[in-house]
């Protein structure tokens, strides 16, 4: 967990994904069409994917494990999550808080 960890606290917006999920892409185009630039970490093209999916399940206590969304270091959620604090109008305020977004 402490890779995730500490990978997570290196940018802004980092996103756990895998390459053929449907799902994550679509969260990928969320926070580009935002204007955010996130970190992403393919776990299936990832030397040690496999742990950090793991880590990433324990941490979540849900499967499937993809997309973890962490901004300002913190773990946000999956789609669900960001997709509900996007319609809120949180999303915004978070990136902003996090350095993501500068307007």
């Amino acid at each position: 967990m402490d890779c995730v960890l500490k990978k997570a606290s290196q940018h802004a917006v980092v996103i756990f994904s895998k390459s053929s999920c449907c799902m994550c892409h679509a969260i990928k185009r969320l926070f580009y069409e935002q204007g955010v630039n996130p970190m992403i970490y393919e776990l299936d093209e990832e030397i040690n994917g496999r742990e950090m999916e793991c880590s990433l399940v324990r941490l979540q206590r849900c499967n499937p494990s993809v997309p973890a969304v962490f901004i300002g270091g913190k773990f946000v959620g999956s789609a669900n999550t960001i997709l509900t604090l996007l319609i809120n109008g949180s999303l915004k305020t978070m990136l902003k808080d996090a350095g993501a977004l500068w307007l």
